[in-house]
Parts: structure tokens; sequence; C-alpha cells
């Protein structure tokens, strides 16, 4: 896999109503920032937008990134994201 595929493969765009994406200085296009790091935040929902290639980065948004807070461990046995809870739980089971 060539680095710009991965750059746009292995990052995502997060999809933020227009507030977040002003406070948080554009992060959801953080994609964009990984294959040219010189460009502005300012700049990188234009390029998102005139780039086709850039929109193929998978998407996620505001609600589904909020549930996904509770994944924070890499189960390597089962090649997954698992929280602390399912860490309890196979401990308790043996």
């Amino acid at each position: 896999m060539e680095l710009r595929e991965a750059s746009i493969k292995g990052a995502s765009y997060y999809k933020l109503p227009v507030v977040l994406r002003w406070f948080t200085g554009n992060i959801g296009y953080h994609h964009v920032h990984h294959l040219n790091p010189s460009i502005p935040n300012y700049n990188l929902p234009r390029c998102h937008k005139r780039v086709p290639i850039l929109r193929k980065s998978p998407t996620i948004g505001l609600f589904s990134s909020l549930k996904s807070l509770k994944y924070r461990l890499w189960d390597e046995k089962n090649g997954k994201l698992v929280g602390f809870r399912k860490l309890r739980e196979d401990d308790v089971k043996g």
C-alpha cells in the first residue's frame, strides 16, 4: 500500500457540526493534514471538498465517536478493540 492510500484509509473524516469544527481547528479533516501538513487548518475543508479521493476516507460522526469512547484496549487474540468491562469479564471467567 502506498503512502497516499495508507494516509487516506488509515485516518477518518470526523464529521462535526460547524461550531465544533471552528473550536477544534478543523480536527475532523486530519486525514488531509496527514497528506500535506503545510495546509493551514482553515483550508482543510476546501481541500477535502475539491479532491475527490479525500472523500474516500472512512467517515465518523459525533455520536458514533462518543459511543466508541468505551473501547480502550486492543484484544490481540480476537483482533478488535474492547473496553475495560470485557477485560474484567474475561478475567472473571478465568
